[in-house]
């Protein structure tokens, strides 16, 4: 059998004491938080649920994440995590995951009551109030230890968390689960038609969550300061999972901002950080700006041992920047919702190469494939494909979406990638955002590498825009450095200098701040619906 639960449950037995989580001013040593996910396991079994039922969580970076996670897998249940920018209609058809109301695939839901910034909690009783068949609604709050009924007014019929848990014993023996069986569906963004949910079994994670062990190295007590959503793959499997299998103290963020992560940096002593390219970017932006945020990035320097990228292409600009300033490299890795995530990763007896995304980690195998699944000569272009213990069983309740994407165990990620003769592999974009001008391929990454070597050039995004003869004209969206004083017209020019004819943007629109989803990667697809139809040549 395997559980994925035994990431928390063999921490406990080995350091009950050791702190597991902090969030604020709560916290739990891992014996709590054992006992507490006890709970929450014995609650869903006295309402019937168990092994292979789904369970819905909605909820930030607080320390009920964890509890109710490996509460669910305790019971042999799959954990269903949703993204807490959901509004009510997407709640709903992440618990139904169907275009029919008549019935629901999820048995219960646990979500945060939210905030005045963040109406979670009103979104997701509306949401669960539109489907008949998921029966429960336990609502998180702030306060865990709040079951007081006039908390949940506003959500008539619920209860608070706190009061279902306390007949319940913090006692619980993990159900058994087979290493093929469902442990977690991930839901992907549904930038193309309705979100899939891509589901990964207890061997897909915990052999993904023990390879980053491989590769990061174990010290005897890291502290990760987690600011990506746990509810996302990528902080889910690299920091949860992974880091409480190390034992490690995890430091929750619920919304990531640079000055309040560098202080937490300072204050906790982190000596792991694992982000987006967009927050490595901020934290550069937050460590020069005031005396007492440039002393919280000094600190955090002389503490910080590992620094870890992943979720879109880092620009070699920001891994100089940040070694220069944080004194540590960062090592970038690659993967998918529907990898575990972990696909390649820079290799620990290796120099760090900026712009790689390292090598195949153990166990995987990757090839760069031609839309015929023949594999491409070194050098050459072409689409990654993945095979391996991390790679999903397929998209739930989605047969034909998964024939178009899985072969005799191999997956195709829809990334763009080429390889160099020592085997490092260099994204170049993914093949729905390659833009195509006048006959030409154009790399969006390619693009904003160029731009972010400009000192008046802070952030950029590159997209494509309909045109009535080239079919495609490259648009760049721009947010300046601070103090930085350029002209559209006079970095259009720069870049026809710099770059080859059909490459450079002929159009660019400055922006205070450029759109990002929930885990900090720039939405390209919201920049595309802001089309123009330029003339320039």
């Amino acid at each position: 059998m395997l559980n994925l639960a035994v990431m928390l449950e063999d921490s406990a037995r080995a350091v009950p004491v050791r702190l597991a989580v902090v969030s604020g001013n709560q916290t739990l040593t891992y014996a709590q938080l054992d006992a507490e996910a006890d709970q929450v396991a014995n609650l869903l079994v006295s309402r019937g649920i168990g092994p292979g039922d789904k369970v819905a969580l909605s909820c930030p970076n607080i320390t009920q994440f964890p509890v109710i996670y490996y509460g669910i897998l305790k019971a042999g249940a799959v954990v269903v995590p949703l993204n807490v920018l959901l509004k009510r209609r997407e709640i709903a058809y992440h618990l139904s995951d169907s275009d029919s109301d008549s019935d629901s695939d999820a048995r219960a839901y646990f979500c945060f009551e939210g905030s005045a910034e963040l109406p979670l909690g009103q979104e997701g009783w509306a949401g669960f109030n539109e489907i008949e068949g998921c029966r429960d609604f336990f609502l998180v709050t702030a306060d865990p230890a709040t079951a007081d009924p006039a908390t949940v007014s506003a959500f008539p019929g619920a209860v608070t968390l706190a009061a279902a848990l306390e007949s319940h014993s913090r006692e619980f023996t993990a159900r058994v689960t087979e290493p093929g069986d469902t442990a977690v569906i991930l839901y992907t963004s549904g930038t193309t038609g309705q979100p899939k949910g891509a589901e990964l079994t207890h061997a897909n994670m915990a052999l993904n969550a023990l390879t980053c062990h491989k590769l990061f190295g174990e010290v005897e007590h890291d502290v990760h300061l987690v600011a990506l959503p746990l509810f996302h793959t990528f902080g889910q499997t690299v920091q949860l999972n992974a880091g409480l299998a190390a034992r490690a103290t995890l430091v929750l963020m619920p919304r990531f901002d640079a000055r309040g992560a560098l202080s937490l940096m300072h204050r906790h002593r982190v000596t792991f950080f694992a982000g987006v390219p967009t927050m490595y970017w901020a934290l550069l932006g937050e460590g020069v700006t005031d005396t007492d945020t440039d002393a919280d990035a000094t600190v955090a320097a002389q503490h910080l041992r590992s620094a870890v990228s992943g979720g879109a292409a880092l620009p070699v600009e920001i891994h100089r920047s940040f070694r220069r300033r944080f004194g540590t490299v960062i090592r970038e890795g690659y993967g998918l919702s529907e990898t575990s995530p972990v696909t390649t990763f820079t290799p620990r007896d290796g120099e760090v190469r900026p712009g790689s995304i390292g090598k195949p980690v153990w166990g995987v195998a990757v090839e760069l494939v031609a839309d015929d699944w023949t594999p491409v000569g070194a050098g050459e272009l072409g689409e990654i494909a993945v095979r391996g213990h991390n790679v999903m069983r397929g998209y739930y309740r989605r047969p034909e979406a998964t024939a178009e994407v899985m072969r005799d165990g191999w997956l195709r990620t829809g990334d763009l990638a080429s390889r160099d003769e020592d085997g490092w592999l260099y994204i170049v974009d993914r093949a729905k955002d390659m833009i195509i001008r006048g006959g030409f391929n154009v790399y969006p990454r390619e693009i904003e590498e160029v731009l972010h070597s400009h000192p008046a050039v802070s952030m950029a995004a590159v997209v494509g825009v309909p045109h009535h003869s080239h079919g495609e004209e490259i648009k760049a969206y721009v947010v300046s450095a601070p103090g930085a004083q350029i002209t559209e017209d006079a970095l259009v020019a720069w870049c026809r200098e710099t770059m080859a004819g059909y490459k450079y943007p002929r159009l660019v629109e400055f922006r205070d701040t450029l759109p990002m989803n929930a885990t900090g990667k720039i939405l390209k697809r919201e920049l595309r619906t802001e089309t123009a139809s330029p003339n320039r040549s």
